[in-house]
């Protein structure tokens, strides 16, 4: 158990539930849904529509990916270890270099990470990152381009759906897009409190 979930697990341990909770409201899920981001039978297409709304950028190979860093001269990043072979290998091939540990104590050296995605939600354009199945979480939060890898059995209908699908994990994020933030100068500002370039990237 990490140091994360037993200070978790004693806090849990030492706040018991009241004896009488409050029933949660009932609701129909059809009556919550946004049927117009819903339009079309293709989910990823359905996705990549939603996400690219709101600043998201969709891939579906590698090199892709390759060019867009080349382009920008974001040459440093991180990759989760089990994707190095398929993702990292032809990164590196491509002339960037690509750790599969995130140092820490390094973090401004890495200007784009790449992590698995859990899911990503048609209806909102929004990736799920689970906590638990997230290789380094700083790796999908710090650099200024995170990379989410999904294949089509990640993409999940509606949010409805995606709540469904939470499961155990106590932290699960879900990331519409880069980062953003208007709550001061009311101004939309990206790449704020995490990634200024989110990509969902498909790979079959």
């Amino acid at each position: 158990m990490s140091s994360r979930n037993e200070i978790l697990a004693r806090i849990k341990a030492a706040t018991p539930p009241p004896e009488n909770r409050v029933a949660l409201p009932e609701y129909r899920d059809e009556q919550i849904l946004s049927l117009p981001h819903l339009e079309g039978d293709d989910l990823w297409k359905i996705f990549s529509r939603n996400f690219s709304a709101v600043s998201g950028r969709t891939m579906t190979s590698v090199n892709a990916l390759a060019t867009f860093l080349l382009e920008r001269e974001l040459t440093t990043g991180y990759c989760d270890p089990e994707w190095m072979k398929r993702v990292g290998q032809p990164l590196e091939k491509a002339g960037l270099i690509v750790e599969t540990k995130f140092d820490r104590s390094r973090y401004d050296d890495y200007q784009f990470g790449i992590t698995r995605a859990t899911g990503a939600i048609a209806e909102s354009g929004s990736l799920v990152l689970d906590d638990e199945l997230t290789s380094d979480r700083l790796a999908a939060l710090s650099p200024w381009v995170h990379v989410a890898i999904l294949n089509r059995r990640d993409l999940i209908r509606t949010i409805p759906d995606a709540i469904g699908k939470f499961g155990n994990c106590p932290n699960i994020i879900w990331a519409t897009g880069p980062s953003k933030t208007a709550d001061v100068e009311g101004i939309l500002i990206e790449g704020v409190h995490g990634p200024g370039e989110q990509i969902a990237l498909m790979l079959r």
